[in-house]
Formats: C-alpha cells, structure tokens, sequence
C-alpha cells in the first residue's frame, strides 16, 4: 500500500515506504511511530507525568502495554516483549557518540543482539547519514525548570531527520556534523549522559542520540525506579587509589549516583555505574578512567561493527 493522498508529507511517504521493507513491523507500528514523531510533546510529556492529559491516560496505561507486548498464548514467558524492550537508550562515551554522527557512508547493520541487549529495536540502519537534525528536548520541554539548553536531542539519518524537520519546524533546525560534535561537546562538559536511543516504532531501530540529565530525562526515570530502558556502555569508571585525594569534584556530575567517597578514596558502585564516562574529565587529578567489563554488556564501537558487516557482505 502507498500513501498516495497530496496532502501527505513528503517525510511520511518516506517513512512509510521504509517501513514496508522492516520485517515484522505492523501497520500499528507505523502508525505509534507517526504519532510519536509528529506530536513528540504531547507523547513524552504524557509519558513523564507532566502533560495535562497525563491523568487520562494513566487508566489506559496496561492496555497500551498489552499493545507493545509480542507474546502468543502459546510462547515462553521469556519470549514476552516488554516495555523496555520498545524504548531503550545505550549509554555511550562522548567519543562514541561523536563517531556516530561522523558516519559518513549509509550503513546496515540489522541485528545487534549482543551490543543491544533488548529483544527489539537494536539494529543501525541510516540512510543519508550527513542527514542530522537537533531537536529541544521534548523531556526537559516538559519540566518546569528545564536544564537549558533544550535544543540537544540529535536525530541522526533518515527518514527519521527529515520527518522530524518537516513535522517540527518552530522545534528543530538542520546541523552539520561539527555543529552536532559541538552539541555533544558542550553537554559532556555540562555533565550530561549521551544516549543512542533506539525504538520499535522508529523501525525498530538506532535514531537518535540524546543529551540526558537525571533530573529532566524520562528514560533516567524510569530506569531509577525499576524500568530497564538503559543499558550500559559495556564499561565500567575505575579509580586509581593512588591519584585519587578523594575531594568528590566529581561525584555531583554522576547521573546515576554511582560514586562515593568511603575513607577518603572514591569508590565506584558496581550495579549502579552505567559507563558513561561523564566523571573521568571532571577529575583534575586522573585518577578515574573507564575499562571494559564484558559483565556490564559490550561496547557500541561503531567502526568496528561496520567492518564486521563489511566482511559479512
């Protein structure tokens, strides 16, 4: 079926059009998606409690989980799709998220099942890559007191940059890629958590890449009190005892409160530490670094997943 009515947009002809070749995805998907995509203020501040339709739509919250949930009657309890298997972020280190928005060829990666530990929405596909749009955070929109700036949400690749574009025009403006570097730059230096975020309505797949602060971030929200819509970086903050003078300049950036002075050193909360990297350059003495912890998930290392999908052709 085509979306042949003129009054559609351009950016949603696309976004449909790809939606055909996505197997498994259903009408019903394209359809949250749209919705998602078009009215994303009106969705995440439903979503965190502050919109003023939000007490409408608490009664409706279990049948709309039963909608997101893929389980027949006949499959394992451990094959049901919950939630947080639709909407996830992976945090990932200001490097990372630099190579994702200098991705400078179209790329397909459909299954990354071992980096994105989500039953759902775990595949990098982008289509015109050089294709970035920066968009105010419909999170921190939704506050009363925002962390500012808002426009720090970067989405990445079509169709979702243009649909996002053409559907947001007053929100959201074109970038170049060194504008997306400086975006993610500033907000490191301000403390906050870089995210790729993926989602089964956006063709279940990578789309963005968002700029997170515990105190606005609905996704940070949900993972603090019991919904697992993060997954780490697959790193862990060390300290090095011998540098650290424990002074603690660097906990008050902790997103996710995982550091804490005990007798005078730093020390690292295993379950709580998510690998953002955010604290290492907070500490003037280096004595925090980041190394791999294959218990805490595996690295998104972009490159080298190109060249491992490059081999694969």
């Amino acid at each position: 079926m085509k979306l042949k009515n003129p009054f559609v947009k351009p950016s949603t002809r696309a976004f449909w059009d790809e939606a055909r070749s996505v197997p498994g995805y259903s009408f019903f998907d394209f359809l949250h998606g749209y919705v998602y995509g078009r009215w994303p203020y009106l969705y995440i501040g439903i979503g965190v409690g502050k919109h003023p339709l939000a007490k409408w739509f608490v009664p409706l919250s279990g049948w709309f989980n039963k909608l997101v949930t893929r389980k027949k009657d006949d499959e394992p309890t451990e094959s049901k799709i919950g939630f947080a298997d639709t909407y996830h972020g992976k945090a990932v280190p200001l490097e990372t998220a630099k190579k994702l928005v200098l991705i400078n060829e179209e790329i397909k990666i459909p299954d990354l099942e071992q980096v994105i530990p989500y039953k759902r929405a775990r595949s990098i596909i982008m289509k015109n890559p050089d294709h970035i749009v920066v968009l105010d955070c419909p999170c921190r929109s939704a506050r009363e007191n925002p962390c500012l700036p808002l426009d720090v949400c970067l989405i990445v690749g079509d169709p979702f940059a243009s649909f996002i574009r053409e559907h947001q025009p007053g929100r959201s403006r074109w970038i170049t890629r060194d504008e997306a570097i400086a975006i993610l730059q500033a907000e490191d230096e301000r403390g906050h958590v870089h995210h790729a975020f993926f989602k089964d309505a956006m063709l279940d797949r990578f789309y963005a890449i968002c700029n997170c602060c515990e105190c606005c971030c609905g996704a940070m929200q949900a993972h603090r009190t019991g919904t697992p819509m993060l997954a780490s970086s697959g790193y862990l903050s060390q300290v090095d005892e011998d540098l650290c003078i424990g002074c603690s300049d660097c906990n008050s950036y902790c997103q996710f409160g995982a550091l804490e002075v005990v007798d005078g050193v730093n020390q690292v909360n295993y379950e709580k530490c998510m690998g953002c990297g955010v604290c290492i350059s907070k500490c003037e003495h280096g004595a925090l670094s980041l190394v791999t912890d294959e218990s805490k998930g595996i690295p998104l290392e972009i490159c080298a997943l190109m060249d491992k999908a490059m081999l694969m052709k």
